[in-house]
């Protein structure tokens, strides 16, 4: 690659994502914060967002598109007409300070408690596999995460339909759009995965099987607003909520990117939780996704300046997703930029309620 052409891409200078110009190559990663109280996006989140406002995209925290999939405490939905007014706040919170915004759409599945979930709702998944553990409540404290009810037919026309109009609901809002989340061991990726999806319908036992409802959820939601508004995330090799690796992993979602590539979207997220303490995603996996998905590519996990600039210039991604430095640091594309500190973000309050580590850390300017 000659010198000319990698000092064209440039990690603070603008980019495409489909039909929309961003201000920098800088995406700020989803991050679930847990303020949404009653499951409603508020003021104190729009002032969180808006104070983030110099990404180039913002990601949202996970929201349900169900009432089933409202799974952790104090998380957001979009899927009432309360909700998707509360998120106006922030779309327009962001869109002033120059900045996109996708909705993560995150169903949670498998991953949560009746405690959690409005009355009416339950805890459903692709198989019975019950999660270890436990999960907060905010009204029982610890409590064990519930048995899923396998999903039948009925429910995942049910749920593609409600990632339908939860897509609805975020244009309605005012989002540039939404991000499917099938990773981390949520809904969509507990159909991906060998060791949560023990179906032996159309759903499950083989690649193409496991991807299947996957596909079908990211063709409706393109059908109803637009390739160009659809995202999504995937975690190859990740092991959240006991996901993990299986044979013919790489695979099958070679197979799943070239699907996706086909109806359009206009972006793959990738994780990769490895700066975590998670197994190190295998390059050879990015590579079947890249080779396969021609749009837009967003990797992330452990960025610093250097190794963003590097791997746009060398072609590996066209985005790169930050997460955490922007917990701390709500300028943190200029600290970025000029070399300045890194503010410690205070773990206690990634996920409690109120102001206190979330809306109050100050900038430098």
């Amino acid at each position: 690659m000659s010198v000319e052409s990698k000092q064209a891409v440039d990690l603070f200078g603008s980019a495409k994502l489909g039909n929309l110009t961003l201000q920098n190559r800088i995406v700020m990663a989803p991050m679930t914060r847990s303020r949404a109280i009653n499951n409603i996006p508020n003021s104190t989140m729009a002032d969180y967002y808006s104070q983030r406002g110099s990404a180039g995209l913002i990601v949202t925290e996970g929201t349900s598109p169900s009432a089933n999939g409202l799974g952790y405490s104090r998380i957001p939905g979009i899927f009432s007409k309360e909700q998707t007014e509360g998120w106006k706040l922030i779309t327009k919170a962001v869109h002033d300070k120059g900045a996109k915004i996708f909705v993560q759409l995150m169903h949670t599945g498998r991953v949560g408690t009746p405690v959690n979930l409005p009355e009416g709702a339950e805890v459903v998944g692709p198989s019975a596999i019950q999660l270890k553990g436990e999960t907060w409540t905010d009204t029982k404290g610890q409590q064990p995460y519930a048995l899923p009810r396998e999903m039948n037919s009925n429910d995942i026309k049910r749920a593609i339909e409600e990632y339908v109009q939860s897509s609805k609901n975020a244009v309605e809002a005012g989002f540039d759009g939404v991000e499917l989340h099938a990773a981390n061991g949520y809904l969509l990726e507990q159909f991906l995965n060998a060791n949560s999806n023990h179906r032996t319908d159309s759903y499950g036992g083989s690649n193409e099987n496991r991807n299947r409802f996957v596909i079908e959820v990211a063709r409706a939601v393109v059908d109803a607003i637009g390739k160009d508004k659809v995202g999504i995330r995937l975690s190859p090799y990740g092991v959240f909520n006991e996901t993990g690796a299986f044979e013919g992993l790489e695979e099958q979602y070679e197979i799943l990117s070239e699907e996706l590539n086909s109806i359009g979207l206009v972006y793959v997220h990738i994780v990769n939780h490895s700066s975590m303490g998670a197994p190190d995603v295998p390059e050879s996996v990015v590579q079947k996704i890249r080779k396969q998905f021609k749009n837009t590519l967003i990797l992330s996990g452990g960025y610093d300046k250097s190794r963003a600039q590097t791997d746009l210039e060398d072609g590996k991604c066209e985005l790169v997703a930050f997460g955490r430095p922007f917990i701390a640091n709500p300028d943190f594309v200029f600290r970025l930029k000029e070399d300045k500190t890194f503010a410690e973000a205070d773990q206690s309050t990634f996920y409690t309620p109120g102001v206190k580590g979330y809306s109050d850390y100050p900038s430098l300017n």
